[in-house]
């Protein structure tokens, strides 16, 4: 990876100063992810873990959302699911810090790719949800194992089933995210975090987040699997072609459990 900006049509990265930023760039599309924007990113964090210079990555959305979930303007299909099984598990296998930094929505994959990240920082604005039975779908991006991880099976289920967004100051009483600033402050507050982490130990932070993973996330790729299994099944429902009909038509859908 070369210092200064690689950029493709959905991610951006740019490394300075031991910090890699990526960025999440389709803001007219509230950077909702195509299954080539996830492997993309996949491939960005899998560089980075091989390239000592980085010292702490901050993955972060361009413009008034941080990720809008999956393209359903675009093909989603098992690869997708594949793809954002890979962008997650980069985001927890890399043996260094990574930084989410949240402003606007985190729904559906996107939501899952933030909760994927160690550190959740988050503006008072921001929201996160699981807004995959909106459509038909179930949650996937790991997040099955992440959410119950952090806030129990209870609050877990509530995300999941209803898809209702949950208030940055709540997800943070939840410990579903870390910290919650003022939005002004954002880019202040991960800069100061980000050369912290930058400054400290590499090896110790790689055990750290191994031995932490390895008790609070033993299941993550039996997840993972089971995802990529229900969802394949979920995408070829009818139910699933209503939700993204009524998704882009902006109606209610009307599913019928078919």
């Amino acid at each position: 990876m070369s210092d200064g900006e690689r950029m493709s049509e959905g991610i951006r990265s740019a490394l300075d100063d031991g910090v890699l930023r990526v960025l999440l760039s389709r803001p007219e599309r509230l950077n909702a992810l195509r299954t080539e924007d996830l492997d993309e990113l996949a491939g960005v964090i899998g560089r980075a873990a091989e390239d000592e210079r980085v010292r702490v990555v901050v993955l972060a959305g361009a413009g008034r959302a941080f990720c809008s979930g999956a393209d359903l303007g675009a093909e989603v299909d098992a690869d997708t699911v594949d793809a954002a099984g890979r962008a997650a598990l980069a985001l927890r296998r890399i043996g260094k810090p990574v930084v989410a930094a949240v402003d606007g929505a985190a729904a559906g994959v996107g939501c899952s790719l933030a909760l994927a990240c160690d550190l959740v920082i988050a503006t008072r604005s921001a929201s996160f949800l699981l807004a995959f039975a909106k459509v038909g779908l179930m949650p996937d991006g790991g997040a099955t194992a992440l959410v119950p991880a952090a806030v129990g099976r209870t609050r877990a289920m509530w995300m999941a089933l209803l898809g209702e967004p949950v208030g940055a100051e709540t997800a943070a009483e939840w410990g579903l995210i870390g910290q919650v600033v003022d939005d002004d402050d954002l880019d202040a507050t991960v800069t100061d975090v980000t050369a912290r982490l930058a400054a400290g130990p590499p090896l110790a932070y790689a055990r750290i987040k191994q031995a932490i993973d390895e008790a609070a996330l033993p299941g993550l790729t039996r997840a993972l699997e089971t995802e990529r299994t229900g969802q394949a099944e979920l995408l070829h429902s009818r139910d699933f072609a209503e939700g993204a009909a009524a998704f882009r038509d902006r109606r209610k859908p009307n599913f019928n459990g078919t």
